[in-house]
């Protein structure tokens, strides 16, 4: 099969599909890979090191979709790909249809494909692909986070971890899953008082064992998180149902209830958000304030560390990737559920449910 790996396009996305360590994977199991020019260039991989384990560099974008059967790329196409994106072809990436619907008309009207890396789930409920961006992306938040608490951004002028004699921030994080745990070891790492939500009992239990001293678990409600509401200086939205819009755990109206600078981050933006007053925002552009909050918003948060997360995200992908290219997509999603469950949409049909449901589309189940 020919492999493609375009360079992304989306604002500030650094990141590339494929290391050239993933690539030399390709080459050896007999199938051939076209990189784009300088595609993982800003990953810190040069096109030298791509073409040393066997693959072709391309001039543009247009070549690489134009060759390839399958596309591996990291964020979800964007509008100046619709056009390339081709009948049959495979495109394996992050799709997050459920809060995009022009994307989702594209998709179906090219008729390929599509394997969206965020349904790939395990019989255990395992999301193998989103885990490694997750675990960036829970850190980040944090880090991030503490940085807009700085009264010169906007921010109440609080320092994480406090100094003697000073309290030191709280933090509230909206999720105990992979980003909410995460966000809460490096916000305890930096001497915050943490609160983790979760709407499992088992978790917020294994969660209070495993996380460290200054971590406090709290059920997830509107009746708690409105009263932890007024103390908090940074709250973490990490709430993720697979395929599907995120719910709206903080509304406006409870804006007024936090202090002003207190600073939000919403991580599930790419699933719609789970404050109702975000909006995607980019690197270049990260925050905006409402009612006095700090919204921070970006869609494509390790973007913003592209070496780290590529790497780890060819490390989760590749053995996937591969099952695809050896054995085409029907035989593989056959062979292992957890691919089957990343199909959303294939040749101009909705076959993952949630995806239908939010847009009111038909669904078909497909029949490997």
């Amino acid at each position: 099969m020919k492999i493609g790996i375009p360079k992304e396009i989306k604002n500030n996305e650094n990141r590339v599909g494929m290391t050239p360590a993933g690539v030399a994977e390709f080459i050896l199991h007999g199938h051939e890979v076209v990189v784009q020019h300088t595609a993982g260039e800003n990953s810190g991989f040069a096109d030298e090191e791509y073409i040393k384990v066997g693959a072709k560099i391309l001039p543009d974008i247009q070549s690489v979709y134009r060759e390839a059967e399958m596309i591996v790329k990291v964020k979800e196409p964007i509008a100046e790909e619709y056009p390339l994106i081709h009948k049959d072809q495979l495109v394996f990436t992050y799709f997050h249809f459920a809060c995009d619907r022009a994307l989702t008309d594209a998709m179906i009207k090219s008729g390929a494909v599509c394997l969206a890396y965020e349904t790939v789930e395990t019989d255990d409920h395992h999301l193998p692909l989103l885990i490694p961006m997750s675990e960036v992306a829970g850190r980040m938040a944090t880090i991030n986070g503490a940085y807009y608490l700085q009264k010169n951004k906007g921010g109440k002028g609080k320092l994480m971890s406090g100094v003697p004699g000073v309290n030191r921030t709280k933090v509230l994080i909206l999720g105990g899953g992979t980003v909410g745990e995460a966000a809460a070891r490096m916000a305890a790492g930096l001497g915050a008082d943490v609160w983790i939500t979760d709407i499992s009992l088992p978790r917020l239990r294994q969660l209070e064992m495993e996380l460290p001293i200054n971590v406090h678990t709290l059920y997830s409600n509107e009746h708690n998180i409105r009263k932890a509401l007024p103390d908090v200086d940074l709250v973490v939205g990490s709430v993720l149902v697979p395929g599907d819009k995120a719910p709206h755990l903080i509304t406006k109206d409870m804006l007024k209830l936090m202090e002003p600078g207190t600073v939000l981050v919403d991580v599930a933006i790419d699933q719609g958000g789970c404050f109702e007053t975000s909006h995607p925002t980019t690197h270049s552009d990260p925050i905006y304030i409402i009612d006095g909050i700090v919204h921070y918003a970006v869609a494509n948060i390790p973007g913003a560390v592209p070496h780290t997360s590529t790497t780890a995200l060819t490390n989760a992908t590749l053995k996937y990737a591969i099952a695809l290219a050896d054995k085409g997509w029907k035989q593989a999603c056959k062979d292992n559920k957890a691919l089957y469950r990343g199909l959303n949409i294939v040749n101009g049909k909705i076959v993952f449910k949630a995806i239908a449901d939010v847009f009111g589309l038909e669904y078909e189940e497909i029949a490997l």
